[in-house]
Protein backbone atom coordinates (compact mmCIF):
# COMPACT_ATOMS: atom_id res chain seq x y z
CA UNK A 1 0.00 0.00 0.00
CA UNK A 2 2.76 2.63 0.89
CA UNK A 3 4.52 1.63 -2.44
CA UNK A 4 1.56 2.61 -4.39
CA UNK A 5 0.79 5.37 -2.42
CA UNK A 6 3.85 6.47 -3.13
CA UNK A 7 4.28 6.00 -7.21
CA UNK A 8 0.56 7.46 -6.98
CA UNK A 9 2.00 10.85 -5.17
CA UNK A 10 5.23 10.40 -7.53
CA UNK A 11 2.98 10.39 -11.13
CA UNK A 12 1.25 13.45 -9.72
CA UNK A 13 4.45 15.37 -8.93
CA UNK A 14 5.30 14.46 -13.00
CA UNK A 15 1.82 15.53 -14.29
CA UNK A 16 2.11 18.95 -12.09
CA UNK A 17 5.12 19.60 -13.68
CA UNK A 18 4.21 18.75 -17.39
CA UNK A 19 1.15 21.50 -16.51
CA UNK A 20 3.43 23.83 -15.20
CA UNK A 21 5.95 23.64 -18.19
CA UNK A 22 2.98 23.49 -20.73
CA UNK A 23 1.52 26.62 -19.14
CA UNK A 24 5.11 28.44 -19.49
CA UNK A 25 5.50 27.40 -23.09
CA UNK A 26 1.91 29.04 -23.65
CA UNK A 27 3.18 32.12 -21.67
CA UNK A 28 6.40 32.24 -23.44
CA UNK A 29 4.38 31.50 -26.96
CA UNK A 30 2.57 34.41 -26.42
CA UNK A 31 5.16 36.74 -24.93
CA UNK A 32 7.31 36.25 -27.68
CA UNK A 33 4.44 37.17 -30.41
CA UNK A 34 3.82 40.47 -28.53
CA UNK A 35 7.49 40.94 -28.16
CA UNK A 36 7.75 40.56 -31.96
CA UNK A 37 4.18 43.46 -32.29
CA UNK A 38 6.21 45.35 -30.37
CA UNK A 39 9.70 45.38 -32.47
CA UNK A 40 11.52 44.78 -28.86
CA UNK A 41 14.02 42.73 -29.86
CA UNK A 42 15.82 42.38 -26.28
CA UNK A 43 12.40 40.85 -25.69
CA UNK A 44 12.34 38.88 -28.45
CA UNK A 45 15.68 37.11 -27.26
CA UNK A 46 14.66 36.40 -24.11
CA UNK A 47 11.21 34.73 -24.84
CA UNK A 48 13.01 32.66 -27.72
CA UNK A 49 16.05 31.50 -24.96
CA UNK A 50 12.97 30.70 -22.42
CA UNK A 51 11.13 28.49 -25.15
CA UNK A 52 14.61 26.71 -26.00
CA UNK A 53 15.36 26.20 -21.93
CA UNK A 54 11.77 24.75 -21.84
CA UNK A 55 11.22 22.88 -25.17
CA UNK A 56 15.04 22.81 -26.69
CA UNK A 57 14.59 22.34 -30.61
CA UNK A 58 17.43 23.18 -32.97
CA UNK A 59 14.96 25.26 -35.16
CA UNK A 60 14.77 28.01 -32.08
CA UNK A 61 18.68 27.25 -31.41
CA UNK A 62 19.02 29.04 -34.94
CA UNK A 63 16.56 31.39 -34.79
CA UNK A 64 17.96 32.75 -31.69
CA UNK A 65 21.33 33.00 -33.14
CA UNK A 66 20.15 34.41 -36.66
CA UNK A 67 18.47 36.71 -34.18
CA UNK A 68 22.10 37.43 -32.35
CA UNK A 69 23.54 38.03 -35.73
CA UNK A 70 21.53 40.47 -36.71
CA UNK A 71 21.82 42.85 -34.02
CA UNK A 72 25.65 42.85 -34.35
CA UNK A 73 26.01 40.05 -31.37
CA UNK A 74 27.95 37.95 -33.32
CA UNK A 75 29.77 35.77 -30.08
CA UNK A 76 26.65 35.25 -29.21
CA UNK A 77 25.24 33.80 -32.10
CA UNK A 78 27.94 31.66 -32.11
CA UNK A 79 27.75 30.73 -28.63
CA UNK A 80 24.15 29.71 -29.37
CA UNK A 81 25.11 27.55 -32.19
CA UNK A 82 28.93 26.68 -32.44
CA UNK A 83 31.30 26.61 -34.93
CA UNK A 84 31.22 23.07 -36.03
CA UNK A 85 30.64 22.45 -39.69
CA UNK A 86 27.51 19.52 -39.76
CA UNK A 87 26.57 18.50 -42.57
CA UNK A 88 22.87 18.65 -40.70
CA UNK A 89 22.90 22.09 -40.42
CA UNK A 90 20.27 24.57 -41.36
CA UNK A 91 21.26 26.85 -44.51
CA UNK A 92 20.29 29.68 -41.40
CA UNK A 93 22.63 28.47 -38.92
CA UNK A 94 25.23 27.99 -41.66
CA UNK A 95 24.43 31.81 -42.53
CA UNK A 96 24.43 32.31 -39.14
CA UNK A 97 28.31 30.66 -38.79
CA UNK A 98 29.50 31.90 -41.91
CA UNK A 99 28.48 35.96 -41.49
CA UNK A 100 29.16 35.84 -37.77
CA UNK A 101 33.35 34.55 -38.63
CA UNK A 102 33.26 37.08 -40.85
CA UNK A 103 32.40 39.86 -38.94
CA UNK A 104 34.78 38.68 -35.94
CA UNK A 105 37.28 38.83 -38.63
CA UNK A 106 37.61 35.23 -38.71
CA UNK A 107 38.20 34.28 -42.35
CA UNK A 108 40.08 30.94 -42.61
CA UNK A 109 37.04 29.54 -39.92
CA UNK A 110 33.79 31.88 -41.86
CA UNK A 111 35.41 30.38 -45.59
CA UNK A 112 33.88 26.67 -45.35
CA UNK A 113 30.57 27.86 -44.08
CA UNK A 114 30.04 30.35 -47.21
CA UNK A 115 31.76 26.92 -49.53
CA UNK A 116 28.95 24.97 -48.50
CA UNK A 117 26.01 27.95 -48.48
CA UNK A 118 27.06 28.34 -52.52
CA UNK A 119 27.04 24.49 -53.20
CA UNK A 120 23.59 24.71 -51.64
CA UNK A 121 22.76 28.15 -53.56
CA UNK A 122 25.26 29.12 -56.12
CA UNK A 123 24.94 32.69 -56.23
CA UNK A 124 27.06 36.00 -57.49
CA UNK A 125 26.65 37.45 -53.71
CA UNK A 126 28.01 33.96 -52.13
CA UNK A 127 30.82 34.18 -54.91
CA UNK A 128 31.66 37.53 -53.92
CA UNK A 129 32.18 37.02 -49.98
CA UNK A 130 34.49 33.63 -50.77
CA UNK A 131 36.40 35.84 -53.53
CA UNK A 132 37.04 38.68 -50.83
CA UNK A 133 37.87 36.22 -47.81
CA UNK A 134 40.18 34.30 -49.67
CA UNK A 135 41.94 37.83 -50.97
CA UNK A 136 41.92 38.28 -47.59
CA UNK A 137 44.29 35.17 -46.58
CA UNK A 138 46.35 35.85 -50.35
CA UNK A 139 44.64 32.60 -52.05
CA UNK A 140 45.09 34.67 -55.05
CA UNK A 141 44.21 31.32 -57.25
CA UNK A 142 40.92 30.02 -54.94
CA UNK A 143 39.62 34.07 -55.08
CA UNK A 144 40.11 34.01 -59.02
CA UNK A 145 37.62 31.35 -59.11
CA UNK A 146 34.82 33.18 -57.50
CA UNK A 147 36.00 36.11 -59.55
CA UNK A 148 35.11 34.46 -62.49
CA UNK A 149 32.38 32.96 -61.82
CA UNK A 150 31.02 36.46 -60.27
CA UNK A 151 31.83 37.78 -63.19
CA UNK A 152 30.24 36.08 -65.36
CA UNK A 153 26.93 35.54 -63.53
CA UNK A 154 26.43 38.69 -62.06
CA UNK A 155 22.86 40.32 -62.91
CA UNK A 156 22.16 44.15 -63.60
CA UNK A 157 19.59 44.57 -60.81
CA UNK A 158 22.26 42.94 -58.27
CA UNK A 159 24.13 45.91 -56.05
CA UNK A 160 26.64 45.50 -53.16
CA UNK A 161 26.82 48.26 -50.61
CA UNK A 162 30.11 49.82 -49.45
CA UNK A 163 30.59 52.21 -46.15
CA UNK A 164 33.48 53.49 -46.07
CA UNK A 165 31.96 56.89 -47.02
CA UNK A 166 29.75 59.06 -44.17
CA UNK A 167 27.05 57.89 -46.75
CA UNK A 168 26.87 54.58 -47.68
CA UNK A 169 26.37 53.90 -51.28
CA UNK A 170 26.25 50.83 -53.55
CA UNK A 171 27.68 49.87 -57.17
CA UNK A 172 26.87 47.09 -59.67
CA UNK A 173 28.00 43.74 -58.63
CA UNK A 174 30.02 43.36 -61.68
CA UNK A 175 31.87 46.43 -60.75
CA UNK A 176 32.63 45.53 -57.22
CA UNK A 177 33.94 41.96 -58.67
CA UNK A 178 36.27 44.35 -61.24
CA UNK A 179 37.35 46.01 -58.06
CA UNK A 180 38.07 42.60 -56.16
CA UNK A 181 39.82 41.49 -59.99
CA UNK A 182 42.18 44.45 -59.39
CA UNK A 183 43.10 43.91 -55.85
CA UNK A 184 43.77 40.07 -56.47
CA UNK A 185 45.94 40.72 -59.64
CA UNK A 186 47.67 43.18 -57.51
CA UNK A 187 48.17 40.97 -54.70
CA UNK A 188 49.85 38.03 -57.08
CA UNK A 189 53.16 40.08 -57.70
CA UNK A 190 53.31 43.51 -56.14
CA UNK A 191 55.61 44.99 -57.94
CA UNK A 192 55.02 44.77 -61.11
CA UNK A 193 50.98 44.20 -61.29
CA UNK A 194 50.49 47.81 -59.85
CA UNK A 195 49.52 49.26 -63.73
CA UNK A 196 47.34 46.00 -64.37
CA UNK A 197 45.34 46.73 -61.31
CA UNK A 198 45.29 50.07 -61.93
CA UNK A 199 44.19 49.75 -65.75
CA UNK A 200 41.11 47.03 -64.24
CA UNK A 201 40.55 49.92 -61.83
CA UNK A 202 39.93 52.53 -64.60
CA UNK A 203 37.66 50.39 -66.25
CA UNK A 204 35.58 49.39 -63.41
CA UNK A 205 34.99 53.30 -62.73
CA UNK A 206 33.93 54.31 -65.78
CA UNK A 207 30.86 51.55 -65.23
CA UNK A 208 30.51 53.44 -61.60
CA UNK A 209 31.72 56.55 -61.23
CA UNK A 210 30.18 57.09 -57.59
CA UNK A 211 33.00 54.04 -56.80
CA UNK A 212 34.51 55.86 -54.42
CA UNK A 213 36.77 52.75 -53.19
CA UNK A 214 37.92 52.34 -56.39
CA UNK A 215 39.25 56.01 -55.98
CA UNK A 216 40.76 55.35 -53.40
CA UNK A 217 42.41 52.05 -53.85
CA UNK A 218 43.80 53.34 -57.14
CA UNK A 219 45.37 56.46 -55.13
CA UNK A 220 47.11 54.33 -53.17
CA UNK A 221 48.33 52.00 -55.65
CA UNK A 222 50.28 55.07 -57.79
CA UNK A 223 51.86 56.41 -54.47
CA UNK A 224 53.11 52.84 -54.12
CA UNK A 225 54.41 52.91 -57.57
CA UNK A 226 56.04 56.54 -57.12
CA UNK A 227 57.97 54.89 -54.26
CA UNK A 228 59.27 52.35 -56.25
CA UNK A 229 60.18 54.25 -58.77
CA UNK A 230 61.83 56.43 -56.34
CA UNK A 231 64.15 53.55 -54.47
CA UNK A 232 64.94 52.26 -58.24
CA UNK A 233 66.46 55.96 -59.04
CA UNK A 234 68.26 55.74 -55.95
CA UNK A 235 69.66 52.53 -56.82
CA UNK A 236 70.88 53.48 -59.58
CA UNK A 237 71.90 56.22 -58.50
Amino acid sequence: MKKLLGLILLMSSFMVNAQSNSELISHYEAYYEQMIKQGDVQGIINAMTHLNVLSPSQARKDTLAYIYMDQGMNRQALNTIGIEKNPNDSDIAIQVKALSLKALKRPELAIPFFEEMFKRDPNPLVAYELAELNIQLRKTGEAEKHIIYGLANSKDDMKKAFFETQTPYEVPLKSAFMYLNALNVYNKDTKANIDAAVDILDAALKESPNFNMIQITKNELLRQKQVLQAQEAQTKN
